[in-house]
């Protein structure tokens, strides 16, 4: 019974539903950043999430791309008086999922648990979220992330190479016109890897290249919105990308709909929708779910001179966490080749398309 009620609020949750929101604070332009402070949990707003993904290469020459995602969920503010110490105030969830380029696979695991008896949790002032013996931490410099399950995990250390990427006005990022639908986002674009992977009962040692994104918010979606497509690219010339489109029920783009452009020098510039385009060139329709998802894309932001193809490494890259909470998007890695003013460029980006169900899904 707790594990279907648990599914029920993350679906709830998921899907924009009206969980009371009393007491937790809405993000506002002007906030003061202080890092390694900030890549902790903030427990005065609603929603968080911790999202990692990467790129690995084995000494076998094989190429795997990975996600680890924990996400923290309140559902009411924790109460001082409360004499239980398993109230649920607070849950968590998390998804792991590895890409395996060379055999066309696609493996996803996920865990859920309620913030109580340190089962679950998220400390604040520094990073330190755990699901069981999942985690993601800052230790020193560094980031560690470990996952292990039923034959596919990961250990891996992640150095940043830049500091935090502000994404929107100092991180201050709408979702929509209303002035309560944004979050506070900010991004590590590039951090060195290096570890070990588990897919298929084989344990390899891997290197590459990684990002780290980090989402704070109170409010639920705009009702207008269907869904979203988001990418993060990370190319060979030094230079790294996030765009996401904010696609309403109408078929049209939400103006909020923006980017960041990360030089080779770390020099940021926030994109508006007017600055770039992003055009699908194919669709795949899950034989899983019968969703039809943009399959390949297009992407130009003339003033910085890139026009860049996107192809997915693997085709099926669709998450399908299991019943009760059926929290289904795709979520995948990307391969990157065209031209800056005319020269070529080339490397590897994700994809997230959340809608393509019905739901909204996943993250912004």
């Amino acid at each position: 019974m707790a594990k279907l009620l648990l599914g029920l609020i993350l679906a709830l949750l998921l899907a924009g539903g009206a969980v009371a929101a009393e007491g937790f604070l809405s993000p506002q332009p002007g906030r003061v950043w202080e890092f390694p402070r900030d890549h902790g949990a903030h427990p005065d707003y609603k929603t968080e999430w911790w999202y990692f993904v990467g790129h690995l290469q084995a000494a076998t020459g094989e190429n795997f791309g990975y996600q680890l995602t924990f996400f923290r969920v309140a559902l009411r503010r924790p109460d001082p008086q409360a004499r239980s110490a398993w109230r649920l105030h607070t849950v968590y969830f998390a998804h792991l999922a590895l890409t395996d380029a060379a055999h066309h696979t696609f493996h996803f695991r996920d865990k859920a648990g309620r913030g109580a008896l340190g089962l679950s949790g998220a400390a604040v002032k520094t990073m330190q979220v755990w699901i069981d013996d999942w985690r993601a931490e800052l230790q020193g410099d560094d980031f560690h992330l470990q996952a292990q399950d039923a034959g596919l995990g990961l250990d891996l250390r992640l150095q940043p190479a830049r500091p935090p990427v502000l994404h929107g006005a100092n991180g201050y990022s709408r979702k929509a016109a209303a002035a309560d639908a944004a979050s506070y986002y900010y991004s590590l674009t590039r951090l060195h890897t290096q570890g070990t992977i588990t897919v298929a009962g084989r344990q390899l040692e891997v290197t590459g290249l990684s990002w780290m994104d980090h989402e704070f918010f109170t409010s639920a979606m705009a009702p207008n919105l269907a869904g979203w497509d988001w990418f993060s690219l990370q190319l060979a010339d030094g230079s790294d990308v996030m765009l996401y489109l904010l696609r309403q029920k109408d078929g049209t783009l939400d103006p909020a709909s923006s980017g960041t452009l990360v030089d080779p020098q770390g020099r940021t510039r926030h994109l508006k929708l007017k600055d770039f385009q992003v055009k699908a060139t194919g669709t795949w329709t899950s034989p899983h779910t019968g969703a039809k998802y943009p399959a390949g894309w297009e992407i130009t932001i003339p003033e910085a001179g890139y026009r860049l193809t996107l192809t997915p490494t693997v085709s099926d890259q669709e998450i399908r966490a299991p019943a009760p909470a059926q929290v289904i998007y795709w979520e995948g890695e990307v391969k990157i080749e065209g031209t800056k003013n005319g020269a070529p460029v080339q490397g590897p980006g994700y994809a997230e398309l959340t809608g393509y169900t019905g739901g909204v899904g996943a993250r912004f």
